[in-house]
Formats: C-alpha cells, sequence, structure tokens
C-alpha cells in the first residue's frame, strides 16, 4: 500500500476504525462496575489496559497501510523534512464513553515535517461508533463525512456554514475536567450570552466538536487548556476543519502548537474575529 495517496490512506485509516470501533461500542454496552472504569478515581480516564489495547491494535493495522517513520509518540528529538509519523488517539471523551453516552471517538493523524523543519498534521480520521460517524480529511483532498443510514452507507463532501455573525450562531465549547482549568471557559460563555448566540452547546469530545464545525453543525467551538494527551483527537479533528475550509487556530491568533498545552478555537471562518474578541 506504500503508494496510495493520502486519500485513498485516509479511507483505509477510517475502515480499522469502524472494525475496531465495533469492539469499543460492545465494550460499551456491556455493563460495567463504573469505580472498576475510572483510573485512581478520574472519571476522565478510561480502563487504562482496555484504551491502550485499543491503541496497540490500531497501531498495528496502521503499519500494514505504511509504516512511515513510526508513531509520533516515539520520534525522536530530530526529524527530517517529510518524515511522517501516526498519532494514535485513546478513547477521546472518556466521560461520555463511561456513562454509555454516544459521544465518543476513536482517532487518527498522521504528522508530516515540512521544509521549515514543522510537524503539520496532513492526515485525520475521526470516528464515533456510537453515532455511526466517520470523519475523513487529507491534505489537499476536501473533507469527507459517513454517515450509516437505514439505506447503506452515505458519503458526502462537507463545509462548514454561513452563518456570518455571533448573534443567532450555534456555538458549542468545551471545558477541561481540572479544577480550576474550567473557569476560563465558563467566562467566555457568560460573556457571549451578551451576543445573544441562538444557542450555546456543551457536549464534546474535541474532535467530534471540531468535525461538527467542518460540516456545519456547529458555527464555532472553542476550548481551552486542551494538554499535550489531547494532541492525537485535536491533530484529527484540525484537518477535518481545515480541508472542509474552516479556520482553526489558538485563541490568540497563532497556529496550534503540535509538542504543548493549546487553547483551541475552531469557526466557519466568518465569525472567528468576533469571537475571538470575546476569548480575549
Amino acid at each position: 500500500m506504500a503508494g496510495m495517496n493520502l486519500r485513498d490512506v485516509a479511507l483505509e485509516v477510517a475502515r480499522i476504525l469502524e472494525d475496531v470501533g465495533k469492539h469499543a461500542y460492545q465494550d460499551q454496552l456491556n455493563p460495567r462496575d463504573m469505580a472498576s472504569m475510572m483510573v485512581l478515581g478520574d472519571p476522565n480516564q478510561s480502563d487504562s489496559a482496555f484504551g491502550d489495547k485499543l491503541v496497540r491494535f490500531i497501531e498495528n493495522r496502521l503499519t500494514y497501510i505504511n509504516t512511515f517513520q513510526g508513531f509520533w509518540r516515539n520520534r525522536p528529538e530530530n526529524c527530517n523534512i517529510g518524515d511522517r509519523f501516526w498519532c494514535v488517539g485513546n478513547i477521546d471523551g472518556a466521560i461520555n464513553f463511561n456513562r454509555d453516552m454516544a459521544e465518543w471517538t476513536l482517532t487518527v493523524s498522521l504528522f508530516e515535517f515540512n521544509d521549515q523543519g514543522s510537524a503539520r498534521p496532513v492526515l485525520g480520521v475521526v470516528h464515533a461508533p456510537a453515532l455511526g460517524l466517520t470523519y475523513l480529511a487529507a491534505k489537499g483532498q476536501g473533507a469527507i463525512r459517513i454517515r450509516k443510514t437505514p439505506n447503506g452507507e452515505k458519503r458526502e463532501k462537507i463545509t462548514p456554514s454561513t452563518t456570518s455573525t455571533l448573534h443567532g450562531s450555534v456555538v458549542c465549547y468545551g471545558m477541561s475536567y481540572i479544577p480550576g482549568e474550567s473557569k476560563r471557559a465558563l467566562d467566555v460563555v457568560s460573556s457571549l450570552e451578551e451576543e445573544c448566540p441562538a444557542d450555546i452547546k456543551r457536549i464534546g469530545p474535541a474532535s467530534l466538536d471540531l468535525c461538527k464545525v467542518a460540516d456545519g453543525t456547529y458555527d464555532a467551538y472553542f476550548e481551552p487548556h486542551l494538554h499535550r494527551w489531547d494532541i492525537p483527537g485535536v491533530s484529527a479533528g484540525a484537518v477535518v476543519v481545515k480541508e472542509a475550509q474552516g479556520h482553526v487556530r489558538q485563541w490568540n491568533g497563532d497556529s496550534i502548537h503540535w509538542r504543548r498545552e493549546n487553547d483551541v478555537i475552531a469557526s466557519n471562518g466568518l465569525i472567528n474575529k468576533e469571537l475571538q474578541n470575546y476569548l480575549r
């Protein structure tokens, strides 16, 4: 499969995540002891053995597509132009998974080092097994949503909304489960109420919220304190947003930094400047 273009690679990744997602979804449906699903009492972390098993299985399957230079978590300190690394996430939306909610995802992205020696995600796949939804995108290839319907699988090109002002928009936000980190998000929500968006939603996870900006479900999404462990989900979702012709940056307007914590804003590209006034 070494000669495949990125779009074909993304489709193969989607098939892997759909296959693995069936097993993960079946696990979610099985009766479980909530206490045993939490790691050291942390409700945001699903059973580490189960999550690690999922990641290892996905990583193994990815090597049959292309090994590239390995995996993002094991990348060397110095990389060469053109090097590519798979980035595989654990369950994004672990609280939702643990609480039998449908909004959780499996994610894969592919990072590539450009001629400036900077790594950027060039492929992203976000699969939500319980929703029957898959989003995929590859650099220069656009973004696609795959939906399971009563009449079979439906593939469609996605684009963001055309809402031009915050007034009447639908905005989604996320916030950290770590004490003290949620205040910034809640302060923005409080100030946004004066602008009268049609609705402000809090559902998550980050990867799915980003994809719902890409397909026009939300006009914008923002979240502070997305940590390094959020990189797999955020990078996969960010590729989908960008390839759908949406806008994704840090709150201060800078590009997302893929080695550290970020405050992320994504929008249809029409209301991001107006929304950024509240993020400051």
